[in-house]
């Protein structure tokens, strides 16, 4: 069964239920997966929906900092449960000390010596975390190793 079809499924138990805030966040993200399909003129694959959902989840983290910087707490809020809703469908990200490993040895593949290689480790770190790490853990892991 597709990710879509499972998010389409939950959105309606969610309706069903009553669960209004839940059933908003899910026709929102239904709503940005179909207009994808649209653009593409095909069904979307799996990866490609995470992709979209990890997108969604950056928007709303950097839009419930805003609010929460501009006193807008109810906002925040709102934003927030959005992103926990959203953080269902993602994979579990790697734990620092697994991020910690897999940029370690991609560091000794490449022979990377100090900030200057940054540019050639990060993206095989990207690519061999799959999805599961985040950007800015492994930028800053990486950094602190090449300094």
């Amino acid at each position: 069964m597709s990710l879509l079809k499972n998010i389409t499924d939950e959105m309606y138990l969610s309706m069903k239920s009553g669960d209004k805030e839940k059933a908003n966040a899910l026709r929102t993200l239904i709503s940005k997966l179909k207009d994808q399909q649209i653009k593409l003129r095909k069904d979307i694959s799996d990866e490609e929906t995470l992709k979209i959902i990890k997108t969604l989840v950056k928007q709303r983290r950097e839009s419930a900092e805003i609010y929460s910087k501009a006193g807008r707490e109810e906002l925040a809020e709102k934003e927030n449960f959005e992103i926990s809703i959203l953080d269902n469908y993602l994979p579990k990200l790697m734990s620092d000390e697994d991020v910690l490993s897999l940029i370690k040895k991609i560091v000794d593949e490449t022979n990377a010596k100090d900030l200057s290689d940054i540019g050639k480790v990060m993206p095989l770190v990207m690519q061999r975390g799959k999805g599961k790490v985040d950007g800015k853990i492994a930028n800053r892991i990486l950094r602190s190793l090449l300094e």
